[in-house]
């Protein structure tokens, strides 16, 4: 199977903070779902007004009316309002443009990727390039003075950064032309100038600042080169995340509020981030010599994901929700303040506070997936744009079966198999013989955040309650899987190449059943706005094909479950990866010697994938390629009590009249496509194996 080319990951911090899948497309659509209609056509009026006062009363009525709202988002959109509101960036009062950008903060941050590519393409980085040497000028003057400058000034130009450094950060993840367009800007500077001062200025704009670094040092040479370039860069992060670190932080704290602020803790995630993004660090740097996975990442994370209760959180959530909120007149709007801070009742300012908490979670357990990816990088630091269209290069499967030998290589094929299944979505770390040994301890509390809660999935086509907790509770769930899935990969080429290192099989099991638990909680309803239940199976049978490899021989392959990976492979929407996932899980289930009638439940399924002369397979060449490599796997000792079935079954004519249709489907494999070159090696390696294969049985004469 062809391993997907490495793409940038985008660690999209609040990829939908509120989810919209569930509504039908269309302005007319958003119009009959908003019960705001009546609201929008005199903010567009207003905001397109000669009066000042107007124009600022439209922009803070636009941050109130998206306030958990898809549908008057959509429609504000329909209206042009990013355009709208890009032009107020240019008005001539400082107020209007105060609020214009508050405005388009909580639209990037509500809105996501659609509406941050639409901002780029209308041109918003041409007055945001102005303000930054002006936010840097006034940030070090207030650092040198501050009792020259009126508290409202100061805490005014705060905000406006914090507005300012989030719109860049979520630019930063839109696209490449949009990363190249800001790496230009040459921001790293002007963000570590934030982290530099933490103890002098709020904690807000310093979290963005931390934030907006660590997506631009992800895979991005540019920045990770002006960050490796100072010493003091280093240094300052490095402090951020020294535990004897006693430097106060008096904006970060909260009293009025039921729970700590999380952004003291988010800051230390960050931090951690961008030092494991810019590894290695090189001379003179005292940091050089440290293991930034072992010495850094891996302490200071893991007690942020060890820290939390999920359904503790969700029911927390669900009282906050309970209490009567209600959503603020817009004719009563104040213009004092910026919007985001405007109009929150306590209960929604704990709700925030505690999805800040939820969003910290989720970021270290996308940083830990990094951590727990084993595989080496084959790619060196370049600039955007060189070498993003190379295929991999790794070598993970390359020997063929030769002079018709049984497969001793079974166990590092499936590995390899594996590693070309998994997403590159992390980067990856060299291979460490010694690294498995650490990510096992890992295992329970990312178990524990894969299970569901009341609030992790929104019912069927209905909004959830609450969307921003439903949004980021699903995205933990999707997290610890994706670290599951690297941590148990890790584990199968472990254990495939020192089998004494192979986990416990109770442990193993006990992981394999927690998985089917919460598989089973969360359930397979499909339809507008269960999107995030579908990527969660996704990913969830790349974690069971992981565990399934490592447990091979001891798992009781129970028909339901064999079933339901049977149908989640034929289903309609699965792709090729995913299905490859599916067969690969089937394969190891059927190699436990006391479900022999499982066995052959299994092969039989696997054959029904195999080409014949003139029939291609059903499944898609990538797939039965998988199912002829696991057939291949599953019968190779003769000796196994499973063997009878390939005897009985006389899978070896059915195995002999796939061969032809074998060979038309790996020549007919573009190599010009994504992907093609891989794929096109994989399928020589199987079509070959197979023919040795065949070989090798009729020379057995049972």
């Amino acid at each position: 199977m062809g391993k997907s080319q490495k793409k940038r990951s985008m660690r999209r911090h609040n990829p939908v903070r509120v989810p919209d899948s569930h509504l039908p497309k269309g302005l007319a659509s958003a119009s009959e779902t908003s019960s705001k209609t009546a609201a929008i056509l005199p903010i567009i009026q207003k905001m397109e007004g000669t009066d000042a006062a107007e124009r600022k009363w439209a922009c803070v009525a636009v941050s109130n009316l998206i306030q958990n709202d898809p549908s008057t988002r959509r429609l504000l959109q329909g209206k042009n309002i990013v355009g709208a509101l890009i032009t107020r960036l240019t008005d001539s009062e400082e107020e209007v443009v105060v609020e214009a950008l508050g405005a388009l903060r909580n639209l990037c941050i509500d809105g996501g990727y659609d509406i941050c590519a639409e901002m780029y393409n209308k041109s918003i980085l041409v007055p945001l390039r102005t303000f930054v040497p002006k936010v840097s000028t006034t940030l070090a003057q207030y650092l040198e003075g501050p009792q020259n400058a009126p508290e409202n000034a100061q805490k005014l130009v705060y905000e406006f950064a914090d507005n300012l450094i989030t719109i860049l950060w979520c630019l930063s993840e839109t696209s490449n032309k949009a990363l190249t367009a800001i790496n230009e800007m040459k921001l790293t500077p002007f963000l570590m100038s934030f982290l530099a001062a933490r103890e002098k200025i709020p904690l807000a704009p310093v979290t963005a600042a931390a934030q907006c670094l660590y997506v631009l040092t992800d895979d991005n040479y540019p920045t990770i080169s002006d960050v490796r370039a100072d010493g003091g860069y280093i240094a300052c992060l490095m402090s951020i995340i020294n535990p004897d670190d006693t430097q106060s932080l008096p904006n970060g704290k909260a009293p009025e509020s039921q729970s700590p602020d999380p952004r003291p803790v988010t800051l230390r995630v960050l931090a951690s981030g961008i030092l494991r993004n810019v590894s290695p660090i090189p001379p003179p740097s005292a940091a050089s010599a440290i293991d930034v996975d072992k010495e850094i990442v891996l302490p200071q994370l893991q007690p942020v994901i060890a820290s939390i209760s999920l359904s503790d959180a969700s029911a927390s959530a669900l009282e906050l929700i309970s209490q009567h909120t209600e959503t603020p007149n817009i004719e009563n709007l104040s213009l004092k303040n910026t919007p985001k801070s405007d109009h929150r009742s306590p209960a929604e300012i704990e709700l925030e506070r505690l999805e800040g908490r939820l969003r910290t979670v989720q970021l270290a357990l996308e940083i830990l997936t990094g951590v727990c990816a084993t595989l080496p990088d084959p790619e060196p630091d370049v600039a955007p744009g060189q070498g993003e269209d190379l295929a991999d290069t790794e070598d993970g499967d390359e020997e063929d079966m030769t002079e018709g030998a049984e497969d001793e290589d079974a166990d590092d094929e499936l590995a390899a198999d594996m590693d070309m299944a998994v997403d590159d979505t992390v980067n990856g770390m060299d291979t460490d013989t010694s690294a498995p040994a650490a990510l096992p301890a890992l295992v329970q509390p990312l178990l524990a955040l894969v299970q569901p809660t009341t609030l992790s999935f929104p019912p069927l086509a209905a909004p959830s309650p609450h969307p921003p907790t439903t949004s980021v509770l699903g995205a933990i769930h999707l997290a610890a899987l994706e670290c599951l899935n690297n941590i148990f990969l890790a584990l199968a080429r472990a254990t495939a190449s020192t089998p004494a290192s192979a986990v416990d099989v109770a442990g193993g099991r006990a992981v394999w059943d927690a998985l089917w638990a919460a598989l089973g909680a969360i359930g397979t309803q499909t339809g507008l706005g269960q999107e995030r239940r579908r990527a969660v199976w996704e990913v969830a049978a790349g974690v069971l094909w992981g565990v399934a490899s490592v447990c091979r021989g001891n798992l009781e392959p129970k028909p339901e479950q064999v079933q339901a990976l049977m149908a989640l492979c034929d289903g309609a929407t699965a792709d090729d990866q995913l299905r490859v996932k599916c067969i690969g899980t089937l394969e190891s289930l059927a190699q436990n010697p006391v479900f022999v009638d499982a066995n052959g439940t299994i092969a039989a399924y696997l054959l029904s994938m195999l080409p014949t002369a003139s029939t291609p397979s059903p499944a898609g060449t990538e797939p039965m390629l998988q199912a002829a490599s696991s057939l291949i796997d599953i019968y190779s000792d003769e000796g196994a009590p499973w063997d009878a079935n390939f005897r009985v079954g006389r899978y070896l004519e059915r195995l002999a009249g796939s061969v032809d249709g074998v060979k038309k489907a790996v020549k007919a494999i573009d190599r010009r496509k994504e992907g093609g070159r891989e794929l096109r090696r994989r399928g020589e390696e199987v079509r070959d194996n197979l023919v040795a294969f065949l070989e090798y049985r009729r020379g057995l004469g049972l």
